[in-house]
């Protein structure tokens, strides 16, 4: 089984970057959950994802780096497991320029030479310890989906939520129910539980199917330049494989995956004691200079070694 690996990543601090970011939204000082500086602020994590990938996955074949015409000054291009993918050439022309993360994931099937199982990773997941193929796909081939939680009372939560407390959900939550009710709407199932926001596995095909089933829903995406309340998260196809019989659904704890915010001191303390198969370093709204410079510090002595990926 050849399996891919595929990356989105973004050098916020890029000012020519930062420049075409301000013209789309108007304003420099948005620090929303939607579109902080933590959604693009670069820290290097791509780097020393790439350090993980080469300790405890080096079966993967092939590396696609999803940018918007950006390449890491740190990355060696030539080398042939590695491959910078443009924005252009997977996404129409109406998104462009694109700073949604939310968009984007809805084409990936049209990365070239991307094979039939592929990894999705942002840059900040890491491997912390080594995996298989057999951790990311069945013995049937078909992928196997993490969740983090089980929410049997999802539904009723989100009433009470609505008409008695008055409080919107999140924009994050808000587009992964979206997902959530175009697979129970076409396909009869509703899923409640959210992923473990780590590295995922898909089949392509199946993930241009879903794409096609779907479009209406995604066509209405393609204005969405940065990220919008009317998006529809990737948990789609995670949701329709399920509803399909195309994949399989297993809960993860905090052994198996953590989910680290960068400007909780204890959370480090957790991660060290854990010690799960797969973390994630999430900048947010809440996190400042100080705390990317200390994620950054953490990632250097957790991933010390140079990778063949680097200059």
């Amino acid at each position: 089984m050849e399996i891919d690996l595929v990356y989105l990543w973004v050098n916020g601090n890029d000012p020519k970057w930062q420049a075409k970011r301000n013209a789309v939204i108007g304003k420099t000082d948005d620090n929303s959950n939607k579109n902080c500086k933590g959604r693009y602020a670069d820290n290097d994590e791509l780097k020393y994802s790439l350090r993980a990938v080469e300790m405890y996955a080096p079966w993967i074949r092939r590396i696609f780096i999803v940018t918007d015409d950006q390449i890491p000054e740190w990355l060696d291009t030539s080398n042939p497991k590695v491959q910078i993918v443009d924005h252009k050439e997977i996404l129409p022309p109406e998104s462009l320029p694109c700073f949604n993360s939310s968009l984007l994931e809805h084409f990936f099937h049209r990365i070239p030479g991307l094979s039939e199982h592929f990894l999705y990773a942002n840059d900040d997941m890491f491997f912390n310890r080594p995996v298989n193929p057999s951790d990311f796909y069945a013995p049937d081939g078909l992928p196997i989906f993490r969740f983090a939680h089980r929410r049997p009372c999802r539904k009723l939560e989100l009433w009470f939520r609505a008409n008695v407390q008055r409080r919107p959900l999140n924009h994050y939550n808000q587009i992964i129910e979206n997902g959530a009710r175009l697979v129970e709407q076409k396909l009869g199932k509703y899923y409640s539980s959210k992923s473990h926001h780590n590295v995922d596995a898909y089949l392509k095909s199946d993930f241009s199917r879903v794409n096609n089933m779907f479009w209406p829903a995604i066509e209405a995406m393609l204005p969405n330049h940065v990220r919008s309340d009317n998006d529809v998260q990737r948990h789609l196809y995670a949701y329709a494989a399920l509803a399909e019989k195309r994949g399989h659904r297993v809960f993860v704890d905090r052994h198996t995956s953590f989910h680290l915010y960068i400007h909780r001191p204890d959370h480090y303390e957790k991660l060290e004691h854990y010690n799960p198969k797969f973390f994630c370093m999430n900048d947010s709204e809440f996190a400042h200079d100080a705390d990317r410079i200390h994620s950054k510090e953490y990632l250097e002595k957790r991933f010390p070694a140079k990778s063949q990926f680097e200059k």
